[in-house]
């Protein structure tokens, strides 16, 4: 029986209308990723929102779709992009690609000047209170963002060997910690965690190697001895933000990293050595740390007595 026009294209339309479902893979080292110069430059393909094919980004690029293939291949493995299923009635599904949130971070443009100048100006703001109050709310939100890094590779750990992955995307962590946080906090950290000293050696040792996937020269000095209570000592060899610190001429900079590690690790972090005073590198050490050395140290008074 012939079918009317209005009948074939009704169902053209509703083959066209197709089913489209987001296949992103975990994100987890999307911000730490190495990105090469040619899957930059596919990151730069996908900039303007539009999800596009293989087909689409060979033509654009000008290379083959093997080599399209491979790029979008390393950037899903490490969140990048996403990918999106298309079925379109019975034929066989295809897929496009488009950029996830810290695909967009990554293939916008350097925010270094922006930076340098937002800090400078609060910096030389001339309301102290205000000043403070504001680099408080930058330390403890660059610190909830480490602190949901480090739970969530902390309850990927147990599922690694299955092959089975729990984690969720850094950036929607970060939007559940604003929601359920205020923005501004006190300039002394009152996020303290329940935790005994092995669970906070391991977070340590999470956030050393966060810091080192950021370019930052960080290391851990572990303990001389195995004593209970003593921690490792988290140690700086080169300012991470050189030129911010050199902008504010005075120790802002040190007291939003204090703050912002404290925010991180769930306990009071302290800088006990800065490189601003003349000491080789910048060291953070748990102010329970420092009480525990100096309760043993000798009383100067008492031995000056004797």
């Amino acid at each position: 029986m012939p079918t009317s026009s209005s009948t074939t294209e009704s169902n053209t339309k509703a083959s066209v209308e197709a089913t489209v479902v987001m296949n992103s893979r975990p994100q987890t080292a999307a911000n730490s990723a190495v990105v090469r110069s040619v899957d930059r430059e596919l990151l730069q393909c996908l900039r303007s929102g539009e999800s596009k094919a293989i087909g689409d980004l060979t033509q654009q690029l000008g290379v083959t779709a093997t080599a399209v293939r491979q790029r979008v291949e390393r950037l899903l493995e490490v969140g990048l992009i996403a990918r999106e299923k298309v079925v379109a009635g019975r034929g066989r599904p295809t897929y496009r690609y488009v950029l996830t949130p810290a695909g967009y971070r990554r293939a916008g443009a350097d925010a270094t000047e922006l930076a340098e100048a937002m800090w400078a100006e609060i910096v030389a703001m001339a309301d102290g209170e205000t000043r403070e109050n504001l680099i408080s709310a930058i330390a403890s939100r660059l610190g909830r963002q480490f602190a949901a890094a480090l739970r969530e590779g902390s309850n990927r750990e147990p599922s690694t060997a299955s092959g089975e992955s729990t984690t969720s995307d850094p950036a929607t962590e970060e939007v559940r910690a604003d929601e359920t946080e205020a923005v501004a906090h006190s300039a002394t950290c009152s996020c303290h965690q329940s935790t005994d000293s092995e669970s906070f050696h391991l977070r340590m040792q999470r956030l050393t190697s966060m810091l080192q996937n950021k370019e930052i020269s960080a290391s851990l000095i572990e303990p001389d001895s195995d004593e209970d209570g003593v921690l490792p000592v988290l140690d700086i060899e080169a300012c991470p933000f050189p030129s911010l610190t050199a902008a504010a001429g005075d120790r802002s900079m040190c007291r939003l990293e204090e703050q912002m590690l404290s925010e991180a690790l769930g306990e009071d972090v302290h800088l006990s050595s800065c490189r601003l005073d003349g000491d080789s590198c910048c060291q953070f050490t748990t102010k329970s740390d420092l009480e525990s050395e100096a309760s043993t140290k000798p009383d100067s008074s008492k031995t000056d007595s004797a």
